[in-house]
């Protein structure tokens, strides 16, 4: 039975001034001037105005009435020797705001990447060493088949019997299980040592036979890898020792001598391109105990609007009125005008809220910045800004998880500075930032031969008057990147 419901849903859309917004705000520094550069070659009617100051003279734009100009009602072609606008509306009609943001936000813009420099990958300096090794042709193309199979670390994690069937389907070469596993070899006789490797042993033993086997240390660390592998990663020396029949310092050097091979090849060669420079958005400095906030010139750019294209569109629009093959012009100046007015709005705007956030986190913390001591540091949240500033908290989280201030003390992510609050025994409130400095420092300073187990850690707060849980000690030491005891144990 089919039933007729009439059902009202408030529902909240942004609008595409509100989107130009929350993508700009997201921008790094690093990243802003690129994205200026950008809006300023797509959009004709934004200009920079100290560009313009360096190569236009300021009486190019006298006053003037718009009728005396160059345009003539009499005129039937309506042609304008400055401006031609079929060269502007073939492509560019589509890049108002108006329609770019129309499909939830998700243009191109979220999936540009940062150029890098050419380079040499780690796949490219497998193919050309294997280019120098006289192969018959079947060989070479068993040697670009398993190339081509290795991971990013430089294993084979695949099976010979896999590797055959590709070869059979996608290359039509018929090869033997053998075949491939001499092929295989050779492969692992490339730089890095230990490319090719099936698991980690394989890995490990690859570069310890490269080396002098005839030295004792080496035999010992073969064995170890060999047979004893287990062990080595969960650090029971004591069960090396009396296995090997070594002392002390012979276990050590054999540990040192595991310690130095690259367990992950693929990467020795490969450079980070995640990493990027690091542009502080904030500056804050210490005048005789007065804390000064400055933002980053590079996030206030000098825009305009054009005064050619504001002139241009009053030309258009008078003449649209008596010619309405001139509306498509009018609609087209018009758009780019709005365009270039909604983009200096939301860059003004995102300077006000980040110094408007950053001014609020500062005297939040104002003991911390005058000190660059992280016990000083209190207990904040992202609510608790947000509730200051009076906007949104997932405004303030856009700019906490990526705007970065300098400080005389180095230069911090502003998301660094929130943090949860822990009680003490005597009721007051510290964050737990504060904890983790003190656990970072007793871990700093532990005999490495007998590490602290996290309930020594507990008992180590307790006493200093920190009342938590072994489990959020184990918490923080995991946030910190720290391993547990046993696997900081060193010789």
């Amino acid at each position: 039975m089919l039933k007729q419901n009439l059902q009202q849903k408030l529902l909240q859309k942004l609008s595409p001034q509100q989107i130009q917004f929350i993508k700009l705000l997201q921008v790094p520094t690093v990243s802003l001037d690129a994205r200026i550069k950008e809006e300023l070659e797509e959009n004709p009617a934004l200009e920079d105005l100290s560009l313009t100051n360096m190569t236009e003279p300021e009486e190019q734009y006298p006053d003037r009435d718009p009728d005396e100009d160059t345009y003539n009602s009499d005129d039937d072609n309506g042609e304008y020797d400055e401006f031609n606008i079929d060269d502007y509306l073939q492509d560019d009609s589509v890049n108002d705001y108006g329609s770019r943001y129309d499909q939830n936000g998700d243009d191109e813009e979220d999936r540009k990447e940062m150029p890098i420099a050419i380079q040499n990958s780690f796949f490219e300096n497998l193919q050309a060493q294997l280019d120098l090794v006289p192969l018959s042709d079947k060989d070479f193309r068993i040697g670009q088949q398993i190339i081509g199979s290795l991971d990013d670390d430089g294993y084979l994690r695949r099976p010979i019997m896999s590797l055959t069937d590709d070869l059979a389907f996608s290359q039509n070469v018929m090869a033997e299980d053998e075949e491939v596993e001499e092929m295989l070899k050779v492969i692992q006789s490339f730089d890095p040592p230990g490319v090719g490797a099936r698991s980690l042993q394989e890995c490990l033993l690859i570069q310890l036979r490269r080396k002098d086997v005839t030295d004792p240390i080496i035999k010992k660390a073969i064995l170890v890898v060999e047979n004893y592998l287990e062990e080595f990663t969960r650090k029971h020396y004591d069960k090396l020792e009396k296995a090997l029949n070594l002392n002390s310092n012979e276990l050590r050097g054999v540990v040192n001598e595991i310690l130095k091979l690259n367990p992950k090849p693929g990467d020795s060669n490969e450079v980070n391109t995640k990493q990027h420079q690091v542009i502080p958005d904030f500056h804050i400095t210490n005048n005789d105990g007065t804390l000064i906030l400055t933002l980053n010139a590079k996030n206030a750019p000098e825009l305009r609007v054009s005064r050619s294209y504001q002139e241009m569109f009053e030309h258009y629009d008078k003449a649209s009125q008596r010619d309405k093959k001139l509306k498509e012009a009018v609609q087209f100046v018009k758009q780019k005008l709005d365009s270039a007015k909604w983009f200096i709005d939301a860059i003004k705007q995102r300077q006000q809220t980040l110094l408007k956030t950053m001014n609020a986190i500062m005297h939040y913390q104002y003991d911390f910045f005058l000190t660059g001591d992280e016990k000083n540091l209190k207990p904040m949240i992202l609510k608790d800004i947000a509730d200051r500033i009076g906007m949104d908290i997932s405004t303030v989280s856009r700019v906490a998880n990526s705007k970065y201030v300098q400080t005389e003390y180095g230069t911090f992510l502003l998301k660094s500075f929130f943090s949860e609050a822990i009680q003490t025994e005597s009721g007051e409130e510290v964050s737990n930032k504060e904890v983790k400095k003190i656990l970072e420092e007793c871990i700093g300073g532990e005999d490495k031969r007998h590490p602290l187990a996290d309930e020594k850690l507990t008992e180590i707060l307790k006493e200093r008057g920190y009342n938590i849980a072994r489990r959020t000690v184990a918490k923080y030491r995991e946030q910190m990147n720290i391993p547990v005891a046993r696997l900081r144990k060193e010789l």
